[in-house]
């Protein structure tokens, strides 16, 4: 449960940061493209340890999930929708919700072999 509200926290995050007034976004001296991959990279970590047993939903609602947060910035004064924001976005997601997922996996594995084995 608390991860659940931490991934929903997160996102709510990214949210306000990506639609909300330039004046409350934070800068960084980071490039564009690292930002929204660190961004998105710890949503799909948080998703991955809140969701583990709804993978393949949470992997598929991430598609239309970040293109419409993407195409909102088009009503956003100051702000541009790019198709390669939403590239970088996703891909970094998918990333980071496998690499944990398949972390969780090998951890369950050996748990259920070290079981097994006693």
């Amino acid at each position: 449960m608390v991860f659940r509200a931490a991934a929903w926290l997160t996102v709510i995050a990214i949210m306000f940061v990506t639609l909300g007034s330039p004046d409350y976004r934070p800068t960084t001296a980071m490039a564009h493209d690292l930002e929204h991959a660190l961004a998105f990279a710890t949503v799909g970590l948080m998703f991955a340890l809140a969701y583990p047993a709804h993978r393949l939903g949470v992997v598929l609602a991430a598609i239309p999930a970040i293109g419409v947060l993407e195409a909102m910035q088009m009503w956003v004064p100051g702000r541009h929708a790019r198709l390669e924001d939403f590239v970088v976005n996703l891909a970094t997601f998918w990333i980071a919700f496998a690499a944990v997922s398949l972390a969780l996996a090998l951890v369950e594995s050996r748990r259920v072999k070290a079981a097994a084995s006693s």
